[in-house]
């Protein structure tokens, strides 16, 4: 998993929204943050900068709602995990052939960019995986 620049967040690669609405997961980031196939999918709003949305768990978002004192992370929508993809909800706003950055968000989901500098700088490297 490479960083594009000093400093920058890791990234997984790119994701291709698919017919349905759904994304796939980079086996390292599905690792990583302990999906399973059959778990419900928490979606938190990205940055103001980067759009996208956050994925996580009720377990992870539940921790992040713990240590930011019961303030919690916004929730968007939910959906379900299922062999290594994720159906991503309408209420999210993404659309079949939307191209998305994966990137490693925080301890408590998964990153998804729709744009901004980070998405830019990612466009820059063909040699970022793609998983459709």
């Amino acid at each position: 998993m490479p960083r594009l620049v000093k400093g920058a967040k890791w990234t997984f690669g790119w994701a291709v929204v698919g017919p349905e609405r759904e994304v796939a997961i980079p086996p390292e980031a599905w690792d990583e943050y302990g999906f399973q196939s059959g778990g419900e999918a928490i979606f938190t709003p990205g940055s103001r900068t980067s759009g996208g949305f956050g994925i996580g768990t009720s377990a992870l978002v539940a921790e992040a709602s713990r240590k930011m004192g019961g303030a919690g992370l916004r929730e968007v929508g939910r959906g379900r995990f299922g062999n290594g993809r994720v159906i991503v909800p309408p209420e999210v706003g993404v659309k079949p052939g939307d191209r998305l950055l994966t990137v490693r968000g925080s301890c408590y989901g998964l990153g998804v960019i729709a744009r901004g500098p980070i998405y830019e700088e990612a466009l820059k490297h063909p040699e970022l995986e793609a998983f459709i």
